[in-house]
């Protein structure tokens, strides 16, 4: 299936391919093109457009506070905590006002801007930072994991400890 969204890509617009590749379609494939196109061009190749918040007509976008990210999350029932605090991660890195969310947005935003200043294409963003997602992905599993061993033994974890 082919999928579509703004060039130039950023946090959520790399982390959606990543999450679509790994959860939703391992064969994605994905087009990248500057937003006055993305509906026409979207229609001619028959991709499914997300990210542009411009654009009402595409449905895979922020809602509200969420990034797109979560939107995907929501709706093709990707329940893992995992990805549910992943998501909480780019959120914080791409939606302003809500770097509160995690503590990892920053440097995750940090990173994104790094790659977009380096002038690579989007593809090739793709393919450097995919290996990244899938290191923060388990980081989202591991924390969550102390967490429930903590709480199943009766301790209480608190930030400094998990910053430490």
């Amino acid at each position: 299936m082919r999928w579509i969204t703004r060039e130039n890509v950023r946090v959520d617009r790399v982390a959606c391919p990543w999450l679509i590749k790994r959860f939703v379609d391992p064969d994605a494939e994905f087009l990248f093109v500057p937003e006055a196109h993305l509906l026409d061009t979207a229609a001619q190749q028959g991709a499914t457009p997300f990210d542009a918040a411009r654009l009402p007509e595409v449905t895979l976008n922020h809602r509200g506070a969420r990034c797109t990210f979560e939107a995907i999350l929501e709706d093709f029932h990707l329940t893992d905590p995992a990805l549910d605090r992943l998501g909480r991660i780019v959120r914080a890195a791409d939606v302003k006002g809500q770097e509160h969310a995690a503590s990892e947005g920053a440097g995750l935003r940090a990173i994104a801007e790094g790659f977009a200043l380096s002038g690579i294409s989007d593809a090739e963003r793709l393919r450097l930072q995919f290996p990244m997602y899938d290191a923060l992905f388990e980081y989202a599993r591991g924390t969550l994991q102390v967490h429930e061993e903590l709480a199943a033994s009766g301790d209480t974890l608190s930030r400094r400890d998990v910053d430490a």
